[in-house]
């Protein structure tokens, strides 16, 4: 009987060898890829956002700041973390860490971690509470300046009625998160931040107040948000505008300056002073003293002429209908660059625009119109002026004399022929919170910070259904569709059955 073949090996020696050889150097190149990839992505920083729902995309201006950020700083999440709101600060207190890694976050849950908790709370001196959602905080520290942010500061809120319950509850609308922790951010690492001072005395807007429609109390937030140390001032007394005045802000007079503050006001000038100054209409006829030495020393024209545009008003403050105008007519100027497609809203503006010099000296200062009224305005106190686009705010520099060093550095001045629309109520209308924050920053001379972050508006999808339309639902869910799926696979089998 004849022996079978026996059966041969299906690779030689040589041929596992070359096999194994190829696995090894395979491996090889992919891991040498692989970190490469690693080490390009280390150098080349990108995150990609996948859902909208997590994006925590930081505003330009957060990036410079974290940019500027030398010194280590820790920010503590002193958090509940079952929270609804815990998740959204982590996840964007973490891209603060990705961007800068001299900033170190972490999580301290007080439910859970009752011992660092403890510690956490006597070294940031938190409050004593019985309110759990007073107990939230988020704390930043660098060195030995510290700063805290309450929880229920982060986001906006609205009252509204539940429709099951009957209950009266409160509902986020708006995340302040990034706008809070980098004024934070720019707290903890300037310990010696500049100083504002808002002239007083003399019927201006008052920064204590939260009067919708006068009151000044959300325009000294964004001062302290960018740094930005915030005191009143009165110059009735003998001393001159402090030396640590970096920012005057004269919001509205509606009396006229005495003289002898005016004096002091050129003087400051002289030296390199930063000026933001608001007219209104509301100022009384013989209050012209400011407007004197502006069109006098700066070529600054503050004239007495209100615009009105009631082609563009939309009634901003009730009591007086059809007095607002809302703009969108900008110049390139750095103070304005980023509001070019954004509008203002202004109530009851004076024109405000550069006096024509021919025998302008060479040292004389820049005028720069900032932006202007649409061309179908008109003069409420001058209706035989044919319609057109009047200038509405102007911004002045003077560089100091070769050879002339200035106490306080270049003149720079930004005139307003509005202060209402900085008040509470108007300063969230369209871009007029915008406008104030890059104008800040201009007369700051901080153009690393002329990029705006506000409140991030939640998102939300409601769906309501009769009971009707919830069966029917049900049955699509749990007939049709599952039905369905195993129709086609009855389908597939039986042409595969043979």
């Amino acid at each position: 009987m004849a022996t079978a073949p026996q059966s041969q090996p299906s690779f030689t020696p040589r041929r596992k060898w070359g096999v194994g050889f190829d696995i090894v150097v395979r491996t090889l190149v992919v891991v040498a890829v692989l970190t490469m990839l690693n080490h390009l992505a280390g150098v080349f920083f990108h995150r990609e956002y996948l859902s909208a729902a997590t994006k925590q995309e930081l505003s330009e201006r957060t990036k410079n700041v974290l940019q500027s950020v030398t010194n280590e700083v820790s920010v503590t999440i002193y958090y509940n973390t079952k929270d609804p709101f815990y998740d959204t600060i982590a996840a964007l207190l973490r891209e603060y860490q990705a961007r800068n890694p001299l900033i170190r976050v972490e999580t301290v849950d007080y439910l859970g971690d009752t011992a660092e908790a403890l510690r956490i709370k006597r070294e940031f001196q938190l409050p004593e509470t019985t309110e759990d959602s007073e107990k939230n905080f988020v704390l930043f520290k660098s060195g030995t300046e510290s700063r805290q942010v309450p929880g229920d500061f982060l986001t906006d809120t609205v009252v509204g009625r539940n429709q099951k319950t009957g209950e009266y509850v409160r509902r986020a609308t708006a995340f302040k998160g990034e706008t809070a922790f980098t004024a934070m951010l720019l707290a903890v690492t300037n310990p010696k931040p500049l100083k504002a001072y808002v002239l007083q005395g003399h019927g201006e807007h008052d920064i204590e107040s939260g009067d919708e429609q006068a009151g000044y109390l959300d325009f000294k937030s964004l001062l302290q948000q960018n740094a930005v140390r915030v005191e009143p001032l009165w110059l009735s007394g003998v001393d001159p505008i402090p030396a640590d005045c970096f920012l005057l802000v004269i919001p509205g007079p509606r009396h006229a300056i005495p003289e002898s503050e005016i004096q002091k006001i050129e003087q400051y000038l002289d030296e390199g002073g930063r000026l933001f100054a608001l007219f209104n209409s509301d100022a009384n006829a013989d209050s012209i003293s400011l407007e004197r030495l502006l069109v006098q020393k700066w070529n600054v024209l503050v004239t007495d002429s209100v615009v009105k545009d009631t082609n563009n008003a939309i009634n901003s403050i009730k009591m007086a209908p059809a007095r607002d105008v809302t703009i969108g007519t900008f110049s390139e100027h750095p103070a304005v660059k980023g509001l070019l497609n954004f509008q203002l809203n202004l109530y009851a503006p004076r024109v405000v625009g550069e006096k024509k010099n021919k025998e302008a000296p060479a040292d004389a200062p820049t005028v720069n119109i900032l932006f202007a009224s649409q061309p179908s305005a008109e003069l409420a106190n001058n209706p035989g002026v044919s319609p057109r686009s009047f200038p509405l705010a102007v911004a002045v520099e003077k560089n100091a004399v070769r050879g002339v060093v200035t106490a306080r550095g270049n003149t720079r001045m930004i005139i307003v022929g509005d202060s209402f629309f900085l008040a509470n109520g108007q300063m969230k209308l369209f871009a007029n919170r915008d406008f104030a924050h890059y104008a800040l920053n201009w007369l700051l001379d901080r153009p690393q910070f002329a990029e705006g972050i506000g409140p991030k508006s939640f998102t939300e999808f409601r769906v309501t259904l009769t009971e009707a339309q919830m069966e029917k639902m049900t049955w699509w869910l749990l007939g049709a569709i599952p039905g369905g799926v195993l129709l086609c696979g009855v389908l597939v089998w039986w042409r595969r059955r043979k």
